[in-house]
């Protein structure tokens, strides 16, 4: 099967765009890195280091330190599908983190979105 086009893209080209998604909506990018430390075990020194490499999506989260165990508890509907009967692991990932930065986007509070 072939690969979605969008696996082979820098992650460095997404970033801006969830960074751009909240802070239209009033929240900061400092919240974004921190969902993204949350779900993928980055820190702010791998992550910048993935951004300079313009790592692609595919190897950032195939590369993450450690996805989170509660990252199964995110739920609820992105791109018109359920993120939890999603079945390619790498997908569902990436939605994973779509979901995220879209509940930090509708106002949701952090605690709530990590899943604490």
């Amino acid at each position: 099967m072939k690969k979605p086009k969008f696996f082979t893209m820098p992650f460095a080209s997404v970033y801006p765009l969830y960074i751009a998604k909240v802070e239209r909506k009033g929240r900061k990018k400092d919240e974004v890195d921190e969902v993204i430390f949350w779900l993928t075990g980055y820190d702010s020194h791998s992550l910048q280091q993935q951004i300079t490499n313009e790592t692609s999506i595919e190897a950032f989260f195939t590369d993450a330190p450690q996805i989170n165990p509660n990252a199964s508890l995110i739920t609820g509907v992105i791109c018109g599908c359920r993120v939890e009967e999603i079945e390619d692991e790498l997908m569902q990932k990436i939605r994973y983190l779509d979901k995220l930065v879209d509940e930090l986007a509708k106002g949701k509070p952090l605690e709530k979105i990590l899943r604490k």
